[in-house]
């Protein structure tokens, strides 16, 4: 008996710390889209609305689903600007809704932009829908983020992605995120929740040092989030 429980033990402990590599592989892996997304200076991520930006949310290989499965699917983190910087990585889910990718790709790395608090509160929510509760439009890239249009300035998202190489604004509505709370035991272990993370209140774990470099990296100052006013 003691053998099995001893055996019971071990196979918990295997499957804990393959769920947290999992996760911090996927961190590394939305560390690089964040990197090779926001360095285009002609065709990226513009920089001075990443600098403007509340919160970031990176999914890489976002999937089209094909003949067995519909719709669309993707894991990936979300990080906000607090008083103190950029909070810990928290994971997120992508589910359904029409979603535009470039050059017929089956799967997109998607960056999505939340540029207000409006956004930012919907966020720190359980769960959302983008182009329904939540405003989002298909960002400026490169130069052309001199020429925004007034539906992109009051959208409470800008969403951009990369297919087979093909940068550019994403059009995506009605997929809804939520909080990747699978992701987040393995990270932080459990009865930590999304907002604690994204709100400032725990520390960013050890295998998110690649993705908070690049956060800061790319996101102006320190990351602190703006004094109201």
């Amino acid at each position: 008996m003691r053998i099995r429980t001893l055996l019971i033990a071990g196979t918990a402990l295997t499957m804990t710390a393959q769920a947290a590599k999992d996760e911090t592989d996927r961190l590394n892996a939305s560390a690089e889209v964040l990197k090779e997304m926001a360095t285009q200076s002609d065709k990226g991520v513009p920089k001075e609305l990443f600098d403007k930006a509340s919160c970031a949310v990176i999914v890489p290989s976002l999937k089209k689903g094909g003949f067995i499965l519909a719709g669309k699917f993707g894991r990936g983190f979300a990080t906000c600007r607090t008083k103190t910087g950029w909070s810990a990585p928290s994971g997120v889910k992508v589910e359904g809704g029409s979603i535009g990718f470039q050059a017929g790709g089956s799967e997109s790395d998607v960056i999505l932009l939340v540029m207000n608090q409006a956004g930012m509160n919907r966020l720190l929510q359980s769960k959302f829908t983008l182009g329904g509760e939540a405003s989002v439009a298909a960002g400026p890239v490169g130069r052309e983020s001199t020429a925004q249009t007034d539906a992109t300035m009051r959208a409470e998202i800008l969403s951009y992605s990369r297919s087979r190489g093909v940068f550019g604004g994403l059009a995506i509505q009605g997929a809804t995120l939520r909080p990747d709370e699978d992701a987040n035991v393995a990270l932080y272990g459990k009865g930590v929740e999304a907002k604690a993370i994204l709100s400032g209140e725990t520390k960013a774990p050890a295998g998110s040092t690649a993705f908070m470099t690049q956060i800061r990296r790319f996101s102006g100052s320190s990351g602190k989030a703006a004094k109201k006013s």
